[in-house]
């Protein structure tokens, strides 16, 4: 093959990640869940990096030189032919490196190249010249004539993988985590299996009617836990919030279900709604969870797995607020949690300066991440993190009402 000169570098940088994405595809679902994340990070980028070329010329060594008579034109003379003897010579070098380099059209190009020959699994490259006189000197300088034009783009080569690996990892990542969030979004996080909405209730709200699927959860190895963990959908997640946001905006008019109530009363008058609306669910108070009893929280019936968890609190400032997202966060979410709420009941008269403080003051706690928008005029989207790993997110509703009476 003629060296460094069969495909190039964007052709072959292209393929790899191709190949690359193709492998982490292949894998099926089942193993993209369950797999350490790092550790087949770790295994990709091994396999995909590229090692530079190195020619171990100490390792130079000749095959037997082939003798053949060859017919020429001698200018020199009389310009007739002649049969001459010429002397092939093998000339073999091992080497260290990806294989793949010696095939690519390196950018930049040393305008140089020769036909090499590559024994990939013994690790050895080779070259053919041939010289037509018994003359050391020709040997020499036609030897260091053909190695030259033939290795003259490693070191382009070289710093064409420097590149590519400096970037593979991300790539790499970016690749996985496409394709974790595909699996993810197809299973619905395995979440509120044969979670439905009581029929009754649909009426009682202002939200729409919602169509449940039934996602069968995947078998998985008993020792691995990421699957088998239910979770709540988006959807129900929603819902959920559009029935505490419709419920208490409902109380606002009607002061006697809230005057002389404690959180607790009010509290009660969520779980009523709540525990009646799901079918498959459980909705519980005063439930003990992680360091504390927490207000609110919904559990999948069939096992107890965490749904949803909310902390009720009347508003005393926003220094309260930040103690009571800290509460919640730091007291009562473990790490299989995603989904949460602060349900916020305000007395203060100056309502609108209430809820301008919440929306300032949110942003400031230590495991704000980002704002995700906003459901009512009272009611806040955020991603929080968790304290003890800031690198798993949590959907966090801040509602308020206004209690004032």
């Amino acid at each position: 093959m003629r060296a460094f000169n069969q495909i190039t570098i964007y052709d072959f940088e292209n393929g790899r990640k191709i190949d690359m994405a193709k492998e982490i595809q292949s894998s099926g679902k089942d193993y993209i869940l369950k797999v350490d994340e790092q550790e087949y990070i770790n295994y990709l980028y091994d396999k995909y990096v590229l090692t530079p070329i190195t020619i171990h010329t100490e390792t130079e060594y000749f095959g037997t030189p082939y003798i053949s008579k060859e017919t020429v034109t001698n200018y020199a003379y009389d310009r007739g032919y002649h049969e001459v003897d010429t002397y092939l010579f093998t000339v073999v070098y091992d080497y260290s490196g990806s294989d793949e380099l010696f095939y690519v059209h390196t950018n930049p190009w040393t305008y140089a190249s020769y036909d090499i020959t590559l024994d990939n699994r013994l690790k050895k490259v080779s070259f053919d010249f041939k010289i037509y006189n018994q003359d050391a000197e020709e040997f020499r300088s036609m030897k260091t004539q053909c190695f030259s034009s033939a290795f003259a783009n490693v070191v382009n080569a070289n710093k064409n993988a420097e590149d590519f690996n400096r970037l593979l990892r991300d790539s790499i990542t970016r690749a996985f985590q496409k394709e974790k969030e595909k699996c993810l979004k197809e299973n619905d996080f395995f979440a509120a299996i044969n979670i439905k909405v009581n029929q009754d209730t649909k009426s009682v709200f202002t939200a729409p009617t919602i169509t449940k699927k039934i996602i069968p959860q995947p078998v998985v190895s008993n020792n691995k836990e990421f699957s088998s963990e239910p979770m709540m959908s988006s959807e129900m997640y929603i819902d959920v919030l559009k029935v505490i946001y419709e419920s208490g905006k409902n109380m606002e008019k009607k002061p006697a279900l809230y005057i002389g109530k404690d959180e607790e009363g009010l509290r009660d008058q969520f779980l009523f709604v709540l525990e009646t609306r799901y079918e498959g669910t459980t909705a519980t108070g005063e439930t003990f969870n992680r360091s504390g009893k927490t207000d609110i929280i919904l559990k999948y019936a069939n096992d107890g797995s965490n749904l949803f968890v909310a902390e009720c609190k009347f508003w005393h400032g926003a220094s309260e607020l930040l103690s009571a997202i800290s509460q919640l966060f730091e007291r009562y979410l473990t790490w299989r949690d995603s989904k949460a709420a602060l349900i916020m009941f305000v007395k203060n008269k100056d309502f609108s300066n209430v809820i301008s403080s919440i929306k300032n003051e949110a942003k400031k706690h230590s495991l704000f991440v980002k704002e995700s928008g906003q459901r009512g005029e009272t009611s806040f989207s955020y991603i929080f993190c968790l304290p003890q790993d800031n690198q798993k997110h949590v959907l966090f509703e801040i509602v308020a009402f206004h209690y004032d009476k």
